[in-house]
Protein backbone atom coordinates (compact mmCIF):
# COMPACT_ATOMS: atom_id res chain seq x y z
CA UNK A 1 0.00 0.00 0.00
CA UNK A 2 1.38 3.39 -1.05
CA UNK A 3 0.56 6.53 0.98
CA UNK A 4 1.67 10.16 0.85
CA UNK A 5 1.94 13.13 3.24
CA UNK A 6 1.20 16.80 2.52
CA UNK A 7 4.92 17.35 3.31
CA UNK A 8 5.86 15.30 0.20
CA UNK A 9 6.98 12.04 1.80
CA UNK A 10 5.84 8.69 0.45
CA UNK A 11 5.39 5.49 2.43
CA UNK A 12 5.29 1.95 1.09
CA UNK A 13 3.51 -0.08 3.75
CA UNK A 14 4.34 -3.76 4.21
CA UNK A 15 2.73 -5.16 7.37
CA UNK A 16 3.95 -2.99 10.25
CA UNK A 17 7.00 -1.65 8.37
CA UNK A 18 6.87 1.52 6.28
CA UNK A 19 9.59 2.37 3.77
CA UNK A 20 9.80 6.19 3.59
CA UNK A 21 11.24 8.56 1.01
CA UNK A 22 10.52 11.89 -0.66
CA UNK A 23 8.25 12.20 -3.67
CA UNK A 24 9.26 12.89 -7.25
CA UNK A 25 7.62 16.32 -6.84
CA UNK A 26 9.75 17.12 -3.77
CA UNK A 27 12.96 15.98 -5.48
CA UNK A 28 12.17 18.20 -8.49
CA UNK A 29 11.44 21.21 -6.24
CA UNK A 30 14.70 20.74 -4.31
CA UNK A 31 16.91 20.44 -7.38
CA UNK A 32 20.20 18.56 -7.40
CA UNK A 33 20.88 17.07 -3.98
CA UNK A 34 24.42 17.31 -2.63
CA UNK A 35 23.99 15.93 0.92
CA UNK A 36 21.70 13.52 2.77
CA UNK A 37 21.73 12.87 6.52
CA UNK A 38 19.75 9.88 7.76
CA UNK A 39 18.66 8.82 11.25
CA UNK A 40 20.37 6.01 13.12
CA UNK A 41 18.82 2.53 13.10
CA UNK A 42 17.16 2.03 16.48
CA UNK A 43 16.17 5.70 16.85
CA UNK A 44 12.52 6.41 17.65
CA UNK A 45 10.46 9.25 16.22
CA UNK A 46 7.02 10.69 16.78
CA UNK A 47 4.72 11.48 13.88
CA UNK A 48 5.91 14.74 12.32
CA UNK A 49 9.38 14.71 13.90
CA UNK A 50 12.31 15.70 11.71
CA UNK A 51 14.01 12.38 10.90
CA UNK A 52 16.41 13.21 8.06
CA UNK A 53 17.92 16.19 6.28
CA UNK A 54 18.55 16.83 2.59
CA UNK A 55 20.61 19.64 1.10
CA UNK A 56 20.51 20.79 -2.47
CA UNK A 57 22.25 23.60 -4.30
CA UNK A 58 19.08 25.63 -3.52
CA UNK A 59 18.25 24.85 0.12
CA UNK A 60 18.30 22.47 3.06
CA UNK A 61 15.10 20.70 4.02
CA UNK A 62 13.92 18.34 6.71
CA UNK A 63 12.36 14.99 5.93
CA UNK A 64 9.69 14.26 8.53
CA UNK A 65 8.68 10.94 9.98
CA UNK A 66 5.14 10.46 8.65
CA UNK A 67 4.33 8.01 11.46
CA UNK A 68 5.58 7.26 14.96
CA UNK A 69 7.91 4.32 15.33
CA UNK A 70 11.43 2.93 15.43
CA UNK A 71 13.92 3.10 12.56
CA UNK A 72 14.80 -0.45 11.51
CA UNK A 73 16.93 0.30 8.41
CA UNK A 74 18.47 3.23 6.53
CA UNK A 75 19.56 3.54 2.92
CA UNK A 76 23.30 4.29 3.03
CA UNK A 77 23.41 4.36 -0.79
CA UNK A 78 21.81 7.83 -0.85
CA UNK A 79 24.33 9.14 1.69
CA UNK A 80 27.17 8.00 -0.60
CA UNK A 81 25.38 9.26 -3.74
CA UNK A 82 22.67 11.89 -3.03
CA UNK A 83 21.96 12.20 -6.77
CA UNK A 84 20.07 8.87 -6.52
CA UNK A 85 17.28 10.84 -4.82
CA UNK A 86 16.95 12.97 -7.96
CA UNK A 87 17.10 10.05 -10.38
CA UNK A 88 14.86 7.55 -8.55
CA UNK A 89 13.12 9.28 -5.60
CA UNK A 90 10.25 6.80 -5.32
CA UNK A 91 12.33 3.69 -5.91
CA UNK A 92 15.98 2.98 -5.10
CA UNK A 93 16.34 6.25 -3.17
CA UNK A 94 14.20 5.38 -0.15
CA UNK A 95 15.42 7.04 3.06
CA UNK A 96 14.51 4.75 5.96
CA UNK A 97 12.29 1.92 7.11
CA UNK A 98 10.26 2.48 10.26
CA UNK A 99 8.37 -0.04 12.39
CA UNK A 100 4.93 1.48 12.99
CA UNK A 101 4.03 2.21 16.60
CA UNK A 102 0.34 2.72 15.70
CA UNK A 103 -1.06 1.59 12.35
CA UNK A 104 -4.10 3.88 12.80
CA UNK A 105 -1.80 6.83 11.96
CA UNK A 106 -1.89 5.61 8.35
CA UNK A 107 -5.57 6.59 8.15
CA UNK A 108 -4.74 10.30 7.99
CA UNK A 109 -2.37 9.97 5.03
CA UNK A 110 -3.15 10.66 1.38
CA UNK A 111 -3.60 8.11 -1.39
CA UNK A 112 -1.87 8.74 -4.71
CA UNK A 113 -4.88 10.47 -6.32
CA UNK A 114 -5.26 12.88 -3.39
CA UNK A 115 -1.51 13.63 -3.42
CA UNK A 116 -1.52 14.31 -7.18
CA UNK A 117 -4.41 16.73 -6.64
CA UNK A 118 -2.42 18.48 -3.90
CA UNK A 119 0.60 19.12 -6.13
CA UNK A 120 -1.35 19.88 -9.34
Amino acid sequence: MLKFTPDHEWLQIDGDIATVGITTHAAAQLGDLVFVELPEAGASFGKGDSAATVESVKAASDVYSPVAGEIVAVNDAIVSDPSLVNSDPQGAAWFFKIKLADTSELDGLLDEAAYQELVA
